[in-house]
């Protein structure tokens, strides 16, 4: 494990803020003096420990990590702060486009509610860019009947549990309700085929999302089902782990334990499943 002296985490986290601010701020230890004047040891914290010691972490992009930490900030309802890093993902690499998608998981996943408290915050964002009152009018989903829709969740299922789902749609379908009821007909519909099926995000980029969102919520479970899920979308191990690193200062450190050890069963039961079809 790496030994950083002080002024080495310092120095990281000043880049990285430098990088929050688009590269427009003269001097960035100026940022720094504020955080301290301002907040004390909260704002030491602040800068050296989220932005030094988390933020300057390689195991994940940038852009990766302000697409959790949205995702994070959406789910909990933190619209200054979600402002703020609503402005910071797009100096991070992220479009508009793939912010408002992330919005929309959030719905799926911790409820409209807070989906749309969230549009209504990054829209008053982007519009601050802008510098207008109002944005142009935005294009709406695409209109599915159920069988295309069921067709696309089918598709998303497969992909979702590395064809270990029903290879027939109708028998995936079917399997579905029978388990959750009219709840597996509005997720079957909804979250698969409705929403993970759009490209305004890759699979592994919404995976990643979701990861975010269970995990701050402690959705234990479901993790179980996600983690697998994101490997099969091309998220690594240690990408997956990393999201619980992020977590550690925006959901908390309970919720990244609980997050890191989900994940952790999740490749046990992977690897003892491995193991066993290499014994047979």
């Amino acid at each position: 494990m790496e030994n950083r002296t002080y002024e080495e985490r310092h120095n990281a986290a000043l880049e990285i803020f430098d990088a929050f601010m688009g590269g427009t701020v003269a001097d960035p230890e100026r940022g720094a003096r504020s955080f301290r004047r301002q907040h004390g040891a909260l704002g030491s914290f602040a800068f050296d420990v989220v932005m030094g010691d988390v933020w300057s972490r390689p195991q994940l992009s940038r852009r990766d990590r302000s697409l959790i930490v949205i995702s994070v900030l959406a789910t909990i309802g933190s619209t200054e702060e979600l402002s703020l890093h609503t402005q910071v993902g797009i100096n991070n690499g992220l479009s508009r486009s793939e912010i408002e998608e992330l919005v929309i998981h959030v719905a799926a996943y911790a409820g409209f509610p807070m989906a749309m408290q969230a549009s209504r915050v990054v829209t008053d964002r982007f519009c601050q860019i802008d510098g207008v009152d109002r944005l142009p009018e935005r294009a709406g989903a695409e209109e599915l009947d159920d069988a295309e829709r069921r067709l696309r969740a089918h598709d998303v299922r497969k992909s979702l549990t590395g064809g270990r789902c029903a290879d027939d749609v109708d028998a995936d379908y079917a399997a579905m309700v029978d388990h959750l009821g009219d709840v597996g007909v509005i997720a079957y519909h909804w979250a698969f085929g409705d929403l993970w099926s759009r490209d305004a995000l890759n699979r592994r980029d919404r995976s990643l999302v979701v990861i975010t969102i269970l995990t701050v919520l402690s959705r234990l479970d479901e993790l179980a089902f996600h983690v697998p899920a994101g490997l099969n979308h091309g998220l690594s191990r240690e990408e997956i782990e990393e999201i619980m690193v992020q977590m550690t200062i925006y959901g908390g450190i309970p919720r990244a334990v609980e997050g890191i050890q989900a994940a952790k069963r999740a490749f046990a039961k992977i690897d003892a499943r491995s193991n066993k079809g290499s014994d047979s």
